[in-house]
């Protein structure tokens, strides 16, 4: 699973959604050369299927990444339960569901392998002990599951990816040993770790932060490279027994024309085995929810994971 941060489907408008600015072969190639838009947000294909899914939850004001991540990961509707939208990490009286209804204890339940794929420097770990109150969604989730976060050994050895793709921003962080990737091998790596786990989740924020940033150059860049990674996975993904799942948590980046989170929909992009199967939870199906949404995810994939 990739975790887009801030990735809703918007105007096809190259002036203000980069989406349809970059070059992106790779995320074409998943829809016969199509991207999701307002006016076609659902594709599909023969191996993949995009359908949208709400994030604004039935909440008024913006979607934010603490209760939209919330609802992502747990299936919990978190904007709801706290009465407003909230972000960007998770409200206090939202850290217990997390704890037991993220998306990683849920799988270890079932005795499932799980890797949350991003690898983290010393100084995030130091950060964390003066103030554990600053950790995300994904990042709770992990310390309340018991599972580890992945570190520079971890990164170093080819066991885990960095969030900004190409491993460029840790000689800055004092790791001078760790290389220079190229996107396509961070998404080889992706895949082998799918090899020794039945769920493996990378978090890319660099979307987030370029739509906020308003600079279409930044965001342009932050999609080209995402596609690069995307292009290793495509490569290298066995599609008749391995199912990617791409998604996000609010609309951001696909309107550069504000600084502010959006309303719109995000797209839930579903590739390769069963992922007609999939789509059907996601619109409800089996689920019983009334309307497809950020909600739906966890539940998709703890019911295709299941089986």
């Amino acid at each position: 699973m990739l975790f887009l941060d801030g990735v809703g489907i918007g105007k096809n408008d190259p002036s203000i959604n980069p989406f349809f600015a970059a070059r992106l072969p790779a995320l074409r190639s998943l829809s016969n050369g199509e991207l999701p838009s307002l006016r076609s947000r659902s594709l599909s294909s023969r191996n993949a299927a995009i359908l949208p899914l709400d994030a604004t939850l039935g909440v008024e004001g913006l979607p934010q990444s603490g209760t939209g991540q919330t609802a992502l990961f747990t299936g919990v509707n978190a904007s709801k339960f706290i009465g407003k939208h909230f972000g960007p990490r998770p409200y206090s009286t939202l850290r217990p569901v997390i704890a037991e209804k993220n998306i990683f204890q849920q799988l270890l339940n079932l005795k499932r392998k799980v890797l949350f794929a991003n690898a983290f420097p010393q100084r995030f770990f130091d950060y964390v002990d003066q103030k554990t109150s600053r950790l995300t969604v994904t990042t709770l989730s992990c310390t309340t599951s018991g599972l580890p976060l992945l570190q520079v050994d971890d990164l170093a050895a080819g066991c885990a990816v960095s969030a900004d793709i190409t491993n460029t921003s840790w000689p800055e962080l004092g790791y001078p040993h760790i290389a220079t990737i190229e996107p396509a091998e961070a998404g080889r790596r992706l895949v082998r770790l799918t090899e020794s786990n039945d769920f493996v989740l990378f978090e890319y924020w660099k979307t987030d932060y370029a739509g906020h940033s308003q600079k279409m150059s930044e965001a342009i860049e932050a999609l080209e490279l995402l596609d690069g990674m995307l292009v290793g996975i495509i490569e290298t993904l066995d599609t008749s027994t391995t199912l990617l799942c791409i998604t996000s948590d609010h609309g951001n980046i696909e309107d550069m024309s504000t600084k502010s989170h959006t309303r719109n929909a995000v797209p839930a992009i579903l590739y390769g085995y069963r992922h007609q199967d999939a789509a059907e939870l996601l619109r409800d199906g089996s689920l019983r929810k009334s309307v497809s949404s950020l909600t739906n995810f966890t539940p998709m994939l703890i019911e295709m994971l299941s089986n």
